[in-house]
């Protein structure tokens, strides 16, 4: 089903290919007389697009593909995060990836792992002091197992307001549940990447400094940033969001999307300009993973990731080719934090 979003006003787009500010790409580049230094991207897949695949399958298939690491989602048949022996079952899984090259980040979007009932519940945000703290529990855990594995971020979310709840009741829940799971990430050394996701407490990058500022600006809370997401509803385009972001970058989920429409898209089906996005995004330094988002297309996930891979690095080489799309350091579209409110 699709999610219709509404739509704040939305600035100009990120230059394409080719259309820099002083003309062709070719024009610009004869008047710059230096490139900014850019870091190659390293791409993996999200299980949670291989639902049908057994995970040590899955793995294979990346490693074959070329990818470089997986976004892994604790989940009942990926991982489990709640059955027995958890602390042996990773183990070996580290040992899988180690052989076969693969880096991973651990993700916590499993849609019924907790509760068979309700779709990404209980939330941090649930009324039930008892329910919340199954979350942080899963969070927790979802950390340990990240510093076991050497992943370079743990991602979540908020979840929904409850209904009947208001908002600033919901903000100090969710400050309060998250406040043990950071303290289980610094004492692991691994960063909790926080997501902006349509329709929940937490949506927008604004939303992110606000958690941020309320918590006191920890060490080892950082941003997971959705490509598609910025598409659906940020009122910055999306390679500006990713400059924005920058600083508190963690963690990066990449799919295609349109305007308003919560819908992960295959590479091509949406309307995102993929090369200035991959150009932004290598210009920050960023080192982690960038994950192909699809949870709702294992169906195909085969078939898919072997697409995608071969449409981020074209998209990768575009904007390499493309000196207009890699702004300068302090180039005038990156917002002050939290201007996107």
């Amino acid at each position: 089903m699709n999610h219709p979003i509404p739509a704040p006003a939305r600035p100009a787009e990120a230059p394409r290919a080719g259309d820099g500010p002083h003309g062709t790409s070719a024009e610009h580049a004869a008047t710059s007389p230096q490139r900014p230094a850019v870091t190659p991207l390293r791409f993996g897949y999200g299980t949670n697009g291989l639902a049908d695949l057994r995970l040590d399958d899955a793995l294979a298939l990346l490693a074959d593909l070329g990818y470089e690491g997986v976004g892994l989602t604790l989940d009942h048949m990926h991982l489990d995060p709640l059955a027995p022996n958890l602390t042996a079952r990773t183990r070996r899984l580290a040992q899988r990836l180690d052989a076969l090259d693969l880096d991973v980040t651990v993700e916590t979007g499993a849609r019924y792992v907790l509760d068979p009932r309700r779709k990404h519940g209980p939330s941090l945000l649930d009324p039930d002091p008892d329910d919340r703290a199954r979350r942080v529990d899963l969070l927790i855990r979802a950390v340990r197992v990240a510093a076991d594995l050497g992943a370079h971020a743990v991602h979540c979310f908020s979840g929904v307001t409850p209904p009947g709840t208001d908002p600033d009741t919901a903000w100090h829940r969710l400050a309060g549940t998250l406040t043990p799971v950071l303290e289980a990430a610094a004492t692991a050394g691994v960063p909790l990447a926080v997501e902006p996701e349509p329709g929940h407490l937490l949506a927008t990058i604004a939303d992110f400094h606000r958690l941020r500022r309320a918590l006191g600006d920890p060490e080892h809370l950082g941003l997971t940033l959705d490509i598609g997401h910025c598409q659906c509803l940020e009122p910055l385009s999306p390679a500006d969001c990713v400059r924005a972001a920058a600083p508190w970058l963690r963690h990066v989920q990449i799919e295609d999307m349109r305007r308003g429409i919560h819908e992960h898209l295959p590479f091509g089906d949406g309307e995102i300009d993929f090369p200035s996005v991959l150009a932004a995004l290598a210009a920050t330094g960023y080192r982690g993973l960038t994950v192909v988002e699809l949870p709702r297309h294992s169906h195909a996930g085969p078939q898919l990731a072997e697409l995608s891979l071969p449409f981020l690095r074209a998209a990768e080489a575009s904007a390499t080719r493309s000196p207009a799309l890699v702004p300068p350091p302090g180039d005038p579209s990156v917002t002050p934090e939290g201007s996107t409110s």
